[in-house]
């Protein structure tokens, strides 16, 4: 008990604490009270105590904004490469060309079966009139096709798959089933260029996992150092509450909502950071897209994007906090 007359001040502060806690009986309502009131104080109390050492938290929550930023503004530049390589689908588009016995007719019957097709997003009908119209404008032999007395052309079925990024295998079925119609008398598609875009965003999604999860143990790491820390710094308040009876859980609340806060505003600095990197980068981006003739738009954080980054940053700060108060509270004992 020497240790309690060592610090007066700050053992009557726990024990009131501890008493108030041991002592919440009564009805329910007042124990859902008391139990509020306790959460609240913790909460509040913990956010203080960041504001009393601005520099030495601005650190943390700068470093920790930083490793977030990293790994979900790698995320947006996947999600805007999937853009990017989604309007490059119509390169992976399937053309069928037909048996020239095959009418018109019958080719939007088969056109209109082919639609039906799960695997298929969109289906295009080139008849042999607009295929002639189509050759005579680019290879500039418009006076001497004139001459010919029958369109030698065929009906050509524009076929554009569904997911042709990302599944291959079932491409290349849908691609041997085309093949195999009797309507068809040559099929073509160039899964050179296929593969090639598959692999650009396989490995670009497979970077941002990897990346985040790098980055994620960063971020469980650097908080559960600093709540070490601040243990360590408080070792006197925690033996002394232990002295006067605090159960772990009650010792350890305060230390968790400051990791609370420590993820949450790492978080929203996060989210600042890459808008701001987002924002600087649009103008640019648009003025190329339209150098190229597109309309290609940076995508920013959904709503929903952003609660999960908040959401995953703070969830990361509170179970490494946890961690560490688990093992490091556990260790102190009076002596």
């Amino acid at each position: 008990m020497k240790q309690i007359d060592k610090y007066p001040r700050k053992a009557k502060a726990v024990k009131q604490d501890v008493r108030q806690t041991q002592s919440a009986g009564g009805s329910f309502t007042d124990r859902l009270k008391a139990y509020r009131d306790q959460h609240a104080q913790a909460l509040f109390s913990s956010l203080g105590r960041l504001f009393s050492t601005p520099f030495t938290s601005t650190m943390t929550i700068g470093v920790l904004a930083i490793a977030i930023a990293l790994a979900s503004g790698f995320y947006l530049v996947v999600v805007n490469l999937q853009q990017l390589t989604a309007g490059l689908e119509s390169s992976n588009q399937i053309s069928l060309f037909l048996r020239d016995e095959i009418s018109e007719a019958h080719a939007k019957q088969y056109a209109d079966t082919i639609r039906k097709n799960p695997n298929v997003q969109d289906v295009k009908v080139i008849t042999k009139k607009q295929a002639m119209e189509e050759f005579k404008g680019y290879s500039g032999f418009g006076d001497a096709i004139d001459v010919l007395e029958k369109n030698p052309l065929p009906i050509v079925i524009e076929v554009l798959p569904k997911d042709a990024l990302v599944d291959k295998q079932a491409l290349t079925n849908l691609f041997e089933n085309f093949k195999k119609s009797t309507k068809v008398d040559f099929a073509q598609m160039d899964f050179a260029w296929v593969e090639r875009l598959q692999s650009i965003v396989s490995t670009a999604r497979l970077g941002a996992i990897l990346l985040a999860l790098v980055l994620g143990l960063a971020v469980f790491f650097i908080v559960g150092n600093t709540i070490r820390l601040e243990i360590h710094n408080r070792r006197e308040e925690v033996i002394i509450a232990k002295l006067v009876g605090a159960t772990n859980g009650f010792i350890q609340r305060p230390f968790l909502y400051t990791g609370f806060w420590i993820g949450s505003l790492s978080g929203v600095v996060a989210w600042f950071i890459v808008t701001i990197m987002m924002l600087i980068l649009r103008q640019s981006v648009e003025n190329l897209s339209g150098l190229y003739e597109g309309a290609f738009h940076l995508l920013f954080f959904s709503y929903l994007e952003t609660l999960v980054l908040l959401a995953t940053s703070t969830l990361l700060a509170v179970v490494g906090s946890w961690l560490v108060l688990h093992i490091q509270v556990k260790q102190l004992q009076p002596e």
